[in-house]
């Protein structure tokens, strides 16, 4: 059985929320900072890491 990788999404604010997913498969609702000296976060249900636009190069 294979882990597939968490979900990576490049944002243009350094506020996102996350639910998960579609209706019943998601999680409760998250806002996440994304810190501007990291550029990215990860959320803590389900690893979907959020990378701001302008730290793409860094994050890679």
């Amino acid at each position: 059985m294979t882990i597939e990788a968490p979900e990576t999404k490049i944002v243009e604010t350094y506020r996102v929320a996350c639910d998960g997913g579609e209706g019943a498969l998601g999680h409760p609702r998250v806002y996440l900072q994304i810190p501007e000296a990291d550029g990215f976060v990860e959320c803590p249900y389900c690893d979907c890491k959020y990378i701001h636009k302008d730290h793409v190069e860094a994050a890679a």
